[in-house]
């Protein structure tokens, strides 16, 4: 196998405006290109520089190779995140630009290896340690590699692949790369946070890609759809429980502490039991407050988050309601309570009842409770509820006491940077958070 070349979907505007820093080719008809551009729509074609009327699709490509870098001014970062922004971005390779929905796309073509320099700068800070830096590249080239073969699958099957259940009383949704039919990934946290040469890199992270060039994870012959988050909470969620309902070995509830590993009998599926986990601060490798592991995995941006490992949220009355209407379009009236219905093996509630005065709902998976119960994304769905100053039934305030930041499945990056700085190998953190896969070079 080659090393494949990636589409990479960066942005999409009614108008974009970039800066070729180099010679570019147009490859519609052959002329050099250079300096400030910008692009409109007008009648269905893209509208160059105000005066240049083409069909719908451009394609700009480096005159020396790989070499050429361009900047796209105003890319929103951290889409709907709490820390969501916009901010201008270097990218290397070429430039693509197409119609899509009435808006225009830009989507940024280079080899798997340079995107993968990006993107374990752009996910933690350049000067993590080379144990953390190489078990990253390898869980970021694996899921890559298997995303692509699952789109050619699903484009292949031509059937349309299904991630919204609805009935009158139940809503229950998943997100993945699936979404995304005109390139392969999304530069946004959807996928793998990519902000092309933008983020300051180092010899390090070009080194940990370099000497792990083409090695993947490997489970039942296939490259694995290997997962990472930000934060487990202390116990690793299991795939199907987040996305499809297809069980992937390699990605099982684990212990985020070498002595108790494969221990499984916390039973946090069960209510009791995984409110006293959540209420309780437990040793693992991600319960640290160790700035110098911390600052190694969180970007600047990222370091806005104080508290990952355990965490409040209070909501008043009022508050919740609209928050919950605004979000879901339904009126709840009072909201009466949030009750867990399921919990995944990590603690992370998979489906959520809400009662209302007026409506009663249940949601699912866990990214819709995260995005419903907050204006961006609650930090992850492993919470508990306290209700306060109840009076004919109806609570006052809402106080959501939670575990981890994120989905929890896979590879824990605070958990990862811990046991770097412990000095355990890349291969002894990937063995501890995809147990069984097998490490093999692709190309």
């Amino acid at each position: 196998m080659e090393q494949p070349k990636l589409k990479i979907g960066i942005m999409t505007e009614t108008e974009i405006k970039f800066c070729f820093r180099q010679t570019y080719i147009s490859k519609s008809n052959g002329n050099p290109i250079m300096g400030n551009q910008s692009i409109q729509i007008k009648a269905g074609k893209l509208l160059l520089n105000g005066n240049v009327i083409t069909d719908e699709e451009l394609l700009f490509e480096p005159e020396e190779g790989n070499n050429g870098s361009f900047e796209l001014f105003d890319v929103t970062i951290g889409i709907q995140f709490h820390w969501e922004r916009k901010e201008n971005q270097l990218f290397k390779g070429a430039l693509q630009f197409i119609i899509e929905d009435g808006k225009i796309l830009a989507i940024n073509i280079l080899p798997l290896e340079d995107y993968l320099i990006s993107v374990i700068s752009s996910e933690m800070s350049a000067t993590s340690s080379m144990e953390l830096l190489k078990a990253h590249a390898i869980t970021s080239r694996s899921w890559l590699i298997a995303q692509v073969v699952k789109g050619k699958e699903l484009r292949q099957a031509r059937q349309k692949y299904q991630t919204i259940f609805e009935t009158e009383n139940e809503y229950i949704r998943w997100w993945d790369r699936e979404d995304h039919a005109l390139f392969d990934v999304c530069a946004d946290d959807h996928c793998q946070r990519y902000q092309g040469i933008t983020r300051q890199t180092s010899q390090l992270v070009e080194k940990a890609v370099t000497e792990t060039c083409g090695l993947v994870l490997i489970s039942g012959g296939q490259v694995c759809d290997s997962r990472f988050s930000k934060s487990c909470g202390g116990v690793t969620e299991t795939f199907e429980k987040v996305w499809e309902p297809i069980v992937h070995p390699y990605l099982q509830t684990l212990y985020d502490y070498s002595e108790k590993a494969g221990d499984t009998a916390l039973k946090l599926t069960e209510e009791s039991s995984a409110e006293a986990w959540i209420r309780s601060s437990p040793a693992a490798f991600c319960n640290t407050t160790d700035h110098k592991v911390l600052s190694q995995v969180l970007n600047d941006y990222d370091q806005e988050t104080v508290d990952f490992y355990r965490w409040k949220v209070t909501y008043m009355q009022a508050e919740l309601a609209e928050l919950l209407q605004r979000k879901t379009g339904i009126n709840f009236g009072s909201i009466l309570a949030l009750n867990p219905i399921e919990r995944g093996h990590s603690g992370r509630i998979i489906k959520l009842e809400i009662v209302g005065t007026l409506k009663k709902m249940l949601f699912g998976k866990e990214l819709q409770i995260r995005k419903i119960l907050s204006n961006s994304h609650l930090y992850s769905s492993a919470f508990v509820v306290d209700y306060h100053d109840v009076s004919n039934g109806i609570p006052a305030k809402f106080v959501l006491t939670g575990a981890g930041w994120g989905h929890g499945v896979g590879l824990c990056q605070i958990g990862a940077a811990m046991m770097g700085a412990k000095g355990y190998s890349n291969e002894e953190i990937l063995k501890h958070y995809f147990p069984g896969a097998i490490l093999e070079k692709e190309y």
